[in-house]
């Protein structure tokens, strides 16, 4: 399966990024839980054919058997005569940014994985290692709601809710813990989370808990958020209740962001962001309610688009071929 991007247009008015600029040409790959994706960056920056690819199966050997299929991909989208300069790549779960490490994944089930060594025994040239939500922030620094902005948080809201934080222009990584507000607790003892604890931000606020939360409140199984909002619309009030706890749970979880940090800005992404105005409105309404002393931090929506993770992880591997390493703190 394949994508083309046939155009490029300006991120500035909230359209979407397609290209990372002129620069030596790198490869770039955003691992997900189901699929891979992969596209070679030439030197104007835009990318050539996006593949996909079935991400490896759970399990302990998913790493190297990452590792092979990044490997065939390497040769598979390389120009002849036009070798990339360096590798980027986006990986889920815990990761350490700085060391190349991945302590844990839960959709791929590796552990303890050291990606950086075993990426110099396999490929000949340097390979950037982020976190998918990290390199997908970074494109959003570089290119989209960010630019411009010298401390952000980017908040990935899907299937889990996951941040990327940027101070000073810097990627906050702490060897890959930071950014892990979905699991902080917003309702004590309240709904169960896939990491053993109750009332974590992501039980509650990600679209596919929104989604889990209504269909077992109104006994009728539903698809995905969408379903969840176009209910509420339609006059539900189950639908209205589970949103609004939503959005009172992530203006809960936004507002020890901003009281912490005081970004710029902060920019939601992922699917539930694509409800817009009946997310983006009522949540900068309710994080202001609940700062009496700090104001309150512009939201914005991601601009750099689906293709994020793999944009950031070309920004990556372009720093590391050019040898300008992006530092972290």
């Amino acid at each position: 399966m394949t994508e083309t991007t046939s155009h490029r247009r300006d991120d500035a008015d909230g359209h979407i990024a397609t290209a990372i600029g002129p620069g030596s040409p790198v490869l770039a790959f955003d691992v997900g839980g189901t699929a891979v994706k992969a596209a070679y960056f030439g030197p104007d920056g835009a990318p050539g054919e996006i593949l996909r690819v079935p991400s490896p199966a759970f399990g302990p050997s998913s790493a190297e058997d990452l590792i092979a299929s990044v490997a065939g991909l390497v040769d598979r989208l390389t120009p002849p005569g036009a070798e990339p300069t360096a590798i980027g790549l986006a990986l889920p779960g815990i990761v350490d940014d700085e060391t190349g490490f991945a302590t844990y994944s839960e959709n791929l089930g590796w552990r303890d994985v050291d990606f950086a060594g075993r990426c110099r025994e396999v490929f000949r040239v340097p390979v950037a290692i982020g976190h998918d939500v990290r390199a997908a922030g970074t494109a959003e620094m570089a290119l989209g709601a960010g630019r411009g902005h010298r401390t952000a948080v980017m908040v990935a809201l899907g299937t889990g809710i996951s941040a990327a934080v940027f101070v000073d222009g810097r990627p906050v990584v702490a060897k890959g813990y930071a950014g892990e507000i979905g699991h902080a607790v917003v309702v004590p003892r309240g709904e169960a989370c896939v990491c053993g604890n109750q009332g974590c931000l992501e039980a509650i606020a990600s679209a596919a808990s929104i989604a889990r939360r209504y269909s077992r409140v109104s006994g009728r199984e539903v698809a995905g958020s969408r379903d969840v909002l176009d209910a509420m619309l339609a006059g539900d009030r189950l639908a209205a209740a589970v949103w609004d706890s939503a959005i009172d749970a992530l203006a809960l979880g936004l507002s020890h962001v901003v009281s912490l940090l005081h970004p710029e800005v902060l920019i939601l992404g992922g699917g539930l962001a694509e409800a817009g105005e009946h997310l983006f409105g009522p949540l900068q309404e309710r994080l202001a309610s609940k700062l009496s002393y700090v104001p309150t931090s512009l939201i914005e929506r991601a601009t750099a688009g689906e293709n994020a993770g793999l944009l950031g992880a070309a920004v990556l591997a372009r720093d590391l071929g050019s040898g300008g390493v992006r530092k972290s703190s």
